[in-house]
């Protein structure tokens, strides 16, 4: 991948760089890259034998943070439009401290690869990591909380992955540990050394041994692929039969590669190269991405340099692949960085300095106002700087932050964990949008902190709160469940007549993943109900509530889940479409705007269009002008629920 000399590695990755005050448009992130940042295709020519599977693995050298991912994901979306079913496989740092790995795939497969850094992640999965260090955690249908890179490859290719589809160091010692106490024999060995001030662990392993099907079995060199080609069968597109190539990405970086493979597996390096002319080295295949205005560019780059056919003619599927088509994927793409008719919305959150702990968050704010035809600008607002505490202690940072949280459009609160710091200023921005009328979209905590500034504000209890905060709060307004609530859960719309089911296309319900430990008093709800919040979306039983509105309200909706995790590039989530519509024109008609689709829905995924109309704010005559989508006439796109967003 080629690229420029203005290097900046938070870009990468669907990363936003933010100016100093925390203020900007955005777009998927712009890619400075360095000296040259290249795809290098090593290149086996022999026979192919199509019946096995074909694998696609991704490394990085030199410096990490290269944009790895983005490559991966965007070979993955080439080769869908070629015409193949692809799945993913993401390796965490495994093995950092070992001299070196091999790893076999196919049974004659060999990669062999040095990994220099000394930082391998123990977790089983990112549960536990800090959003401020790691990034957020992404959680997927089965419940599993994985890295951000896991969302990368569902959001490019319109896919569904599982826990299976990620292996970590944590993985591979919690089932080495388990598989040596049921091997008294010794098939696997932890051997652990003590080098003057550091310990090293050296497991004589293979990949076999986080095989989930077969821990209790004898881990031996003859299965050690089993794992591997088992999660690579597996289909993530929702079709039934296996895919026809695995891509596979290693993380951290790779000191040197010593590749040997059949003609089923292709390596593709990402590394910095410079290329100096005098010397006139060459070598067999590079990649290189220039500066693009988006990451929604780099699947062209690929093809305008041919290297999809590189890909393919590795794997011998040059005579079975169609020619790509990128069309709708470019027009989405072209379409972001040529909209002007801005949309601010103000987050307000605990992580705002790190915008990767709010990555979902951010790419389906993208992806709603690309659908609606807005620029969009964010606001990073610090929850803890709209505190009363901020104003003695830093009074800057205070009027700063609610300088930004009154100058947007919209106002989102995403969800968090930690502790209480920052919720205080969450209840503000709740409050603060509530009485203003500003469209408010509050995720997970954000909807709790919307319950509580209600019943402190409106019911008048001053110390309701969450057990979460305040374990002897004499008003509970939020309390612990009984085991923490992860995955697709199925919400049940109670009536039809709210903003979030005509969004959803007048379902009956939807199915959204949700990751939260506390939800709404049971014993509250009525009296929050007689004064004026409407809990829209509950469980199947009614006694969870999953969805608030404010009905009085422009755009007041709290959801338990969180829409963010399925929201896709020309396929939005609803409710990000509601929020931005409504930021864009100050009002969605319930009667005109907001229409049901003809034919009544029983499936829960909406069966038409879902007509929103957005008064633009300068020429109030409907949509923005300039760099449409090529889709149908008058219709603007489709939501994850299948019904079009039409004019």
């Amino acid at each position: 991948m080629a690229a420029s000399s203005s290097w900046s590695p938070s870009v990468v990755g669907s990363d936003l760089k933010r100016s100093e005050d925390r203020r900007g448009p955005c777009s998927p992130a712009v890619v400075p890259l360095p000296i040259q940042l290249q795809l290098l295709l090593l290149l086996p020519i022999t026979y192919r034998n199509l019946e096995k599977m074909k694998y696609v693995v991704v490394t990085s050298g030199v410096v990490s943070g290269l944009g790895n991912g983005v490559a991966a994901s965007s070979i993955g979306v080439v080769l869908k439009a070629s015409g193949l079913r692809v799945t993913f496989i993401k390796i965490g740092k495994l093995f950092t401290c070992l001299p070196e790995h091999t790893i076999h795939m196919d049974r004659c497969t060999a990669l062999r690869f040095t990994l220099p850094r000394k930082d391998p992640y123990l977790n089983t999965d990112a549960r536990t990591m800090s959003p401020s260090e790691r990034g957020e955690v992404f959680v997927l249908d089965d419940g599993s909380e994985v890295d951000m890179d896991l969302g990368n490859y569902e959001r490019f290719l319109d896919v569904e992955l599982t826990g299976d589809n990620k292996i970590t160091t944590g993985k591979i010692y919690q089932a080495l540990i388990l598989s040596f106490s049921l091997q008294p024999d010794n098939v696997c060995k932890l051997v652990i050394r003590f080098l003057r001030c550091g310990v090293s662990f050296t497991p004589c392993m293979t990949l076999a041994a986080c095989d989930r099907q077969g821990e209790k079995r004898r881990l031996s060199r003859e299965n050690s692929t089993e794992w591997i080609e088992r999660v690579a069968l597996m289909p993530v597109d929702g079709i039934e039969g296996q895919p026809d190539v695995c891509i596979v990405e290693l993380g951290g970086t790779t000191g040197y590669l010593l590749f040997s493979a059949d003609n089923n597996f292709c390596l593709v390096h990402v590394s910095l190269v410079p290329l100096i002319d005098i010397v006139g080295e060459q070598v067999e295949c590079i990649v290189s991405l220039t500066n693009v205005p988006n990451i929604w560019h780099v699947p062209s780059l690929l093809i305008d340099q041919k290297g999809h056919e590189a890909i393919l003619g590795v794997l011998g599927l040059s005579r079975l692949a169609m020619e790509p088509k990128l069309d709708t994927w470019m027009n989405i793409a072209r379409t972001c960085h040529k909209l002007h008719a801005p949309v601010r919305i103000a987050v307000v959150g605990k992580c705002t300095n790190v915008s990767n702990a709010y990555h979902s968050i951010l790419e389906a704010m993208l992806h709603a106002s690309v659908a609606c035809h807005r620029r969009l600008s964010v606001d990073w607002v610090p929850a803890s700087d709209l505190d009363e505490e901020t104003s003695d202690e830093s009074p800057d940072l205070h009027e700063k932050a609610w300088s930004l949280l009154k100058g947007a459009d919209g106002v989102l609160v995403p969800g968090g964990f930690g502790g209480h710091q920052g919720v205080g200023g969450e209840i503000l921005a709740a409050k603060y949008a509530r009485e203003n009328n500003v469209p408010y979209l509050g995720i997970c905590l954000g909807m709790q902190v919307a319950v509580i500034e209600f019943a402190r504000s409106v019911l008048g209890l001053k110390d309701a709160n969450s057990t979460e905060f305040d374990a002897g709060t004499r008003h509970p307004c939020l309390v612990a469940m009984p085991e923490a609530c992860l995955g697709s859960r199925r919400t049940y719309f109670r009536t039809v007549d709210c903003k979030s089911a005509k969004l959803y296309g007048n379902v009956k319900y939807v199915d959204e993943r949700h990751r939260h430990r506390y939800e709404v008093n049971p014993e509250m709800v009525g009296e929050l109900e007689s004064a004026g919040v409407k809990f829209v979306g509950t469980d199947e039983a009614e006694n969870r509530m999953e969805v608030l509105e404010l009905p009085w309200h422009p755009y007041f909706v709290g959801v338990q889940f969180h829409p963010e995790l399925k929201s896709r590039p020309g396929k939005p989530s609803p409710l990000f479409m509601g929020l931005i519509a409504a930021a864009s024109s100050g009002l969605l008609d319930d009667g005109s705007m907001l229409q049901s689709p003809a034919g009544g829905v029983e499936n829960g995924h909406g069966s038409g269009p879902v007509p929103i109309k957005v008064v633009s704010r300068s020429s109030g005559s409907g949509y923005a002008s300039g760099g449409g989508l090529d889709l149908e006439e008058g219709v603007l796109g489709v939501h994850v629920s299948g019904a079009a967003l039409a004019h």
